[in-house]
């Protein structure tokens, strides 16, 4: 429930995930305004599904007292949807959620991906805040930390100015020089652009590294379920990232795969080892589930 303290507290976080706290704050306020002081307000979070990560995955290895003061640790993002695909995954297959490891993939404008142990989240691709992990539409994902030193000392910027640069001009965007849209990058591609070829192999190559990170993690993988914007709608994303995880059971059959735009389905082989699922993301159910038991819960 969001009281006054609550909300004190979300606008205290408000750096950590710059693009969407402020946003998420200002629309709370807005509603109110609208609906009145009187009206329930609940806040779901994206990190709630991370929270309980073993200490291995959600620790940095920096100085214990200076993370214990500043609160830091892997938070992880998009617990939503990778909630809701490992969910789905399992009544898809009419498997136990408990017996189920799983890599879940959100590509999207953001992205990023879990590891699924039963049901529970044990690794996840963001950190403290969400420029950590993959390459996204704008976003770096990895960089070597000393990076931001490197660019305020040599550009003479401050660090601010380092941040906005990984948060908006980098990924697909910054690469390419051309698009943050991987289907404009595609096309691009095909017509001889270098940059963007490079941006699109990039890309997917991050993510295959993380799904083979992922599966070491878990030690062994029984799925892997695309989601999101680019993972629901690009068969081509979903190939690329695929080709060469033979060897780790992941075999998709490309008929499926390419008729597989959009809706749920099922893209693995016949007899793959690993089940490929694409399956389309509803935050919003998950959402609603959680604020209906709350409320109940009063």
């Amino acid at each position: 429930m969001v009281d006054a303290a609550v909300e004190r507290a979300l606008a205290d976080l408000e750096g950590l995930a710059p693009l969407h706290n402020r946003a998420a704050i200002e629309a709370l306020r807005g509603t109110r305004d609208v609906l009145g002081p009187d009206r329930p307000m609940i806040a779901v979070f994206d990190t709630a599904f991370h929270a309980g990560m073993p200490a291995r995955a959600a620790s940095y290895a920096i100085n214990a007292d200076l993370a214990t003061r500043h609160g830091i640790r892997r938070f992880g993002f998009h617990g939503l949807a990778h909630r809701w695909m490992a969910e789905r995954f399992a009544v898809r297959t009419g498997a136990d959620p408990s017996s189920l490891r799983l890599v879940t993939l959100q590509l999207g404008a953001g992205c990023s991906a879990t590891a699924v142990d039963g049901g529970r989240s044990v690794d996840t691709t963001m950190g403290l805040t969400p420029l950590e992990g993959l390459m996204m539409a704008t976003r770096s994902g990895d960089v070597d930390p000393s990076l931001v030193g490197f660019l305020a000392r040599r550009e003479g910027v401050g660090v601010d100015q380092v941040e906005a640069w990984l948060n908006h001009d980098s990924g697909l965007l910054g690469v390419s020089g051309a698009s943050a849209d991987l289907r404009v990058l595609l096309e691009l591609e095909a017509e001889g652009h270098a940059a963007a070829a490079l941006a699109v192999d990039l890309f997917c190559y991050r993510i295959r590294k993380a799904v083979g990170a992922l599966d070491a993690a878990l030690g062994g993988t029984d799925g892997l379920v695309f989601g999101g914007g680019i993972g629901e709608h690009s068969a081509e994303a979903r190939r690329r990232v695929c080709a060469g995880l033979e060897r780790r059971g992941i075999v998709l059959d490309d008929p499926s795969n390419r008729a597989a735009v959009g809706v749920e389905a099922t893209v693995s082989a016949s007899g793959s080892p690993v089940r490929v699922e694409v399956l389309p993301v509803d935050e919003a159910s998950v959402i609603a589930r959680d604020v209906a038991a709350l409320l109940v819960s009063r």
